[in-house]
């Protein structure tokens, strides 16, 4: 089979296209060459920018193509649009950040979805790439526009999209790195402040599991929407940390903090303590993927996705920081506060 990679260098798009290769597919990759752009010099690479010149997949086509990358509902339509005749199959990437209720009893995939306004689209649709990563109100609209996103694919091309709500992707390779701080943390041992209560609901999902389901939901044309959030293992925080820390062999002591502390310390959500968020927010790990399982969804050990982190945490440069976590220091400050106390 014949896949178009929109992406392909950052993270869940080289989870696909080294699943895809595995498994003996043609693979092309279209981005700008900004990143990682010496990877996998056996496949074909076509430069151009979505948003603005989709030149380079003229005259071209495959069999399915693969959009890791939308976020802005008319630079989703351009490419869609643009591919209409060119691709038989298109998977749009889109998050379980779509429901507009954190159903803290689990949304499945014909819950409520997030409503944004007008003038909130036409400020994304105005942002450059970067300037758009970092907008405030770019990110109170993420939910919203990658719903429009969804919306915009299925115009293009009715019958022959799939739409893939994943939840928290983690792993090898992670850019975000909100998983790879617990991790990192956990691995150093040592006291560690930890979020909320042991019992408190998370979810993850590793990046290669999705890939590979990805990939053979391509192979067999199927269509419509999907949650794909994780396993359904009752998985928290607690056991998330314990994991970590057995696996790591670490000494790690954990502290918990409870949320009224965390938010009378003005600790941020999401990003100073990953994988943290106000009790409103957290049944985004409820969603539910009992669709997806049954069409094929499997998941590996929380251990193997932890030992692969470690590795990749191993591989990095000693002094390369972590975009998101508790910074030491501060850390430090709130375990004397926490524990002064108890």
């Amino acid at each position: 089979m014949k896949i178009l990679i929109i992406g392909g260098t950052i993270f869940l798009g080289r989870h696909l296209v080294e699943v895809a290769l595995e498994k003996g597919h043609e693979v092309t990759v279209f981005n700008r060459g900004w990143h990682n752009a010496d990877l996998y010099p056996q496949i074909e690479k076509l430069r151009g920018n979505r948003a603005s010149d989709l030149s380079a997949l003229k005259g071209k086509s495959w069999d399915a193509a693969i959009d890791t990358c939308g976020y802005v509902p008319n630079i989703v339509e351009k490419s869609a649009e643009f591919l209409r005749d060119a691709v038989e199959h298109y998977t749009f990437v889109s998050s379980c950040s779509v429901y507009g209720n954190f159903d803290p009893n689990g949304a499945d995939e014909n819950s409520p979805v997030a409503e944004i306004t007008p003038e909130q689209v036409e400020e994304a649709e105005k942002l450059d790439t970067g300037e758009r990563a970092t907008a405030v109100n770019y990110g109170e609209a993420y939910g919203g526009l990658k719903f429009l996103c969804e919306r915009a694919a299925e115009n293009a091309m009715p019958t022959r999209v799939l739409n893939v709500r994943a939840g928290l992707i983690v792993g090898e390779y992670d850019s975000v790195e909100r998983f790879t701080y617990w991790v990192k943390r956990v691995s150093e041992g040592g006291r560690v402040l930890a979020p909320g209560k042991p019992p408190r609901r998370v979810r993850v999902i590793d990046a290669r599991d999705l890939s590979e389901w990805l990939i053979e939901m391509a192979e067999n044309r199927r269509v419509g929407t999907y949650n794909a959030t994780g396993a359904e293992d009752g998985l928290t925080m607690g056991k998330m940390l314990e994991e970590i820390r057995r696996v790591s062999r670490s000494d790690a002591e954990f502290v918990w903090a409870d949320e009224e502390f965390l938010e009378e310390q003005k600790v941020e959500a999401w990003t100073e303590m990953p994988l943290w968020l106000p009790k409103e927010y957290n049944g985004i790990f409820e969603v539910r993927n009992n669709k997806a399982i049954a069409d094929g969804l499997k998941f590996r050990s929380l251990a193997e996705t932890i030992k692969n982190v470690l590795d990749d945490v191993a591989n990095r440069p000693p002094d390369k920081k972590l975009r998101v976590g508790i910074e030491p220091k501060r850390e430090k400050e709130l375990l004397k506060i926490l524990l002064s106390q108890n």
